[in-house]
């Protein structure tokens, strides 16, 4: 297997900017792992993503692109292509030292059930703006073959095992906009899917109630008493007790449902929906509890989330910085590992972490003009 030198990109449904990372890997096995970086969406920037997200609902075609979408897409784009260059020229690297660009692009509407998801980004104008060749579109190949197109990342998951020399049985848990985990079992297979709500319902219901981007800490929440009664309605949707693999779209759930709520109280719902929905995940594994879950995404810095997942799951929680590995930036390395492994045709999705109708190859090649 060839190892190639990767970089991999990532902004998630919290839209806040884009995610970067370097990565030495031959697609099956860790060699290095590189310097990280940032970019951050400006204030206008997210407005217009949102208004992105906003209309997607209505689309019907992938690959349609109307009204604020089409501004969305180069804006996407050409803030990816300032975030290469910005990571390459602080690190002193150069188009000829990278072979390939890992690029995820903004997912503004994703509806498997309906073969439909929709990642903004255009991965041909990335490569001609960066020189470097872009793998782009993970999604849309498994979607197609009747998969969930997510969780992604799962295979990463197992060579971040390996590398940190975890022993199975061992939970990866992703708490981003949506959250997601993985189970990998003693015999190495996997199990992915979505939980439920991650940090979207609580960053939304801090937004609209006290002008905050985020619980802080999570002190709004620790502050606030959950009303069981909404928490009890909300667990009882039908998609809770749907077998794996599933995956759930950013807007499935609305902070709305706590409106009757003060700041705190509200807060400390939502916080605990997160946490109980992931806590559900046990059973729908299949497997034996895991003795210990890597957390990692934007929930691994909230100390309330990070206590009530200790206090529900009765087992080891740690975040992913204490286990090695730089947890705010796995996502970016994975796009990195996922598209070396798509430049060798390896699958990227399997039935246990997608329900693929078997293992996918995935992405779409698009090199610099010449």
């Amino acid at each position: 297997m060839t190892v190639r030198r990767a970089i991999g990109l990532m902004s998630g449904t919290s839209m806040d900017g884009v995610d970067v990372a370097l990565l030495e890997t031959d697609g099956e096995t860790i060699h290095a792992f590189g310097p990280t970086g940032y970019r951050a969406y400006s204030a206008a920037e997210r407005s217009v993503l949102a208004q992105a997200m906003a209309e997607a609902p209505a689309l019907t075609r992938r690959d349609d692109r109307p009204g604020v979408l089409a501004t969305a897409e180069d804006l996407v784009t050409a803030a990816h292509a300032e975030a290469v260059q910005a990571f390459m020229d602080h690190n002193g690297l150069s188009s000829p030292d990278i072979d390939v660009i890992g690029f995820h692009g903004q997912t503004v509407l994703h509806r498997p059930q309906a073969r439909l998801t929709v990642q903004l980004g255009d991965g041909a104008g990335l490569a001609a703006a960066t020189g470097i060749p872009v793998v782009y579109d993970f999604r849309a190949a498994d979607v197609a073959a009747g998969g969930q197109g997510a969780p992604l990342v799962p295979v990463f998951h197992a060579a971040l095992a390996r590398w940190a020399g975890l022993s199975a049985p061992v939970a990866f848990l992703n708490i981003g906009g949506v959250a997601n985990v993985t189970f990998i079992n003693a015999d190495g297979s996997l199990v992915a899917f979505d939980t439920g709500p991650g940090n979207a319902l609580l960053d939304d219901w801090m937004r609209t109630r006290t002008g905050a981007a985020m619980d802080a800490d999570g002190a709004t929440a620790a502050a606030g008493a959950p009303d069981e009664a909404l928490l009890s309605w909300l667990l009882a949707h039908p998609w809770f007790d749907a077998p794996p693999p599933k995956s759930l779209d950013r807007n499935w759930f609305s902070p709305g449902v706590a409106a009757h709520l003060g700041a705190p109280d509200g807060a400390a719902t939502l916080a605990h929906f997160t946490v109980r929905a992931i806590a559900r995940a046990v059973d729908a594994s299949g497997g034996p509890p895991p003795a210990c879950w890597i957390v990692c995404g934007g929930g691994a810095h909230n100390p309330e989330l990070m206590r009530l997942l200790r206090e529900r799951l009765q087992a080891r929680v740690i975040a992913a910085d204490a286990a090695r590995l730089t947890g705010d930036f796995i996502e970016a390395q994975a796009f990195a590992y996922l598209a070396v492994r798509s430049l060798d045709g390896l699958p990227i999705t399997w039935p246990g972490t997608t329900g693929a109708p078997a293992p996918l190859a995935g992405g779409v090649l698009a090199v610099p003009p010449l």
